[in-house]
């Protein structure tokens, strides 16, 4: 018995050996696979961690790119906007229009900036105001048109006012005279704007003609809108004033004379002058050294030799005017002491005319 325990021993040995050495070979085949997994899935890991800070640094980068490209279009076009701007001036230098227009052209514009919120009134109630008749027609010519502001009263007839713009005769329009049109229209005035040919489109000659023509449309048609004819009344401001005075004096010497005319100068009942210019030779050099120059001016008038034909001033030192004057309505003059596009001296000088020719003033 003790020789067959001793025999078998060794063979138990030997299988447990066996076993041992199995278990650690297996042992070591899960570790390696183990570690296996674990180098896959943390290289993984790492790359997943590479693609998220590759797609973040990508994400960081797109707006930067975006704001440089947008910076660089606000500067190119910066950039092409001020060569444009300072080739249009040099342009306009060659052409005659000095940098002194330039400049107040530009203190002009901001002038009215600053009064936007006023004209935006304005432009509404001219635009949008069933009070309003705009652009009725008083003849075939360029710009023979005129604006009626009406009185929302429609009781009895109305008086009625004939407004001539100014504008330097080349920027005269009939919608400046709107906020005058509206406040007497809620005076129960009725207010007729003219408008007329300006420079280029016509010289001093036709601008006379249109507005001559604009008043006798005027005196002939008012009734139809409720306005009074006995009670017309002839108001020009700066060139306005100037052209319609010349209109008005014209007009008596025709009338004088036993022309054939349209209207009489009887039928105005009143002249009213603003800030008008009534004497050209005085005015000239004065026009010249603001900016309007002599060429440019003597253009408009039709020439030197046509300045007297043109100065009512001067037209009433001829003998057949004076004798005309005494067919002009009473005349009233307006003009402020401070006024620098033309000097207060223009009306004075103009009353004092008048007064020796017997007029009213």
């Amino acid at each position: 018995m003790a020789m067959a325990t001793a025999t078998a021993s060794p063979a138990v040995k030997s299988k447990r050996d066996e076993a041992e050495c199995a278990g650690v070979m297996e042992n070591e085949r899960l570790v390696s696979s183990r570690l296996s997994d674990y180098g896959n899935t943390g290289s993984a890991k790492v790359e997943q961690r590479r693609r998220k800070t590759a797609g973040k640094g990508s994400q960081k980068k797109a707006p930067l790119s975006r704001q440089q490209s947008f910076s660089r279009e606000i500067g190119h076009a910066a950039a092409e906007t001020y060569l444009i701007t300072q080739l249009t001036i040099k342009l306009l230098s060659y052409l005659g229009v000095g940098y002194r227009w330039i400049t107040r052209l530009f203190a002009l514009g901001c002038y009215a900036l600053l009064l936007l919120p006023g004209f935006l009134q304005v432009a509404y109630y001219y635009y949008f105001s069933s009070q309003v008749r705009r652009s009725v027609v008083y003849r075939d010519q360029p710009r023979n048109r005129l604006d009626l502001h009406l009185p929302t009263n429609c009781d009895g007839q109305k008086p009625v006012v004939i407004f001539v713009t100014g504008g330097a005769w080349i920027i005269g329009y009939k919608a400046w005279g709107a906020l005058l049109g509206q406040q007497l229209a809620e005076r129960d005035i009725i207010v007729a704007c003219l408008d007329y040919r300006n420079f280029p489109q016509g010289t001093i000659g036709d601008m006379v003609e249109d507005v001559s023509n604009g008043i006798s449309f005027v005196c002939s048609i008012i009734s139809e809108y409720g306005g009074d004819p006995s009670r017309i009344y002839l108001m020009g401001q700066s060139a306005g004033a100037h052209i319609s005075s010349c209109a008005l004096l014209q007009q008596a010497v025709k009338e004088f004379k036993g022309e054939s005319i349209f209207w009489s100068v009887s039928q105005i009942k009143a002249y009213f002058g603003l800030s008008g210019g009534y004497n050209l030779f005085n005015l000239v050099e004065h026009f010249h050294d603001r900016g309007l120059y002599r060429s440019i001016f003597l253009s408009i008038m039709e020439g030197e030799k046509s300045l007297g034909k043109f100065s009512p001033e001067i037209m009433l030192q001829d003998e057949s005017a004076k004798e005309a004057a005494s067919l002009l309505p009473p005349i009233i003059l307006f003009h402020g002491t401070n006024d620098c596009s033309i000097p207060c001296d223009a009306s004075k000088d103009f009353c004092r005319g008048s007064q020796t020719c017997k007029c009213r003033c």
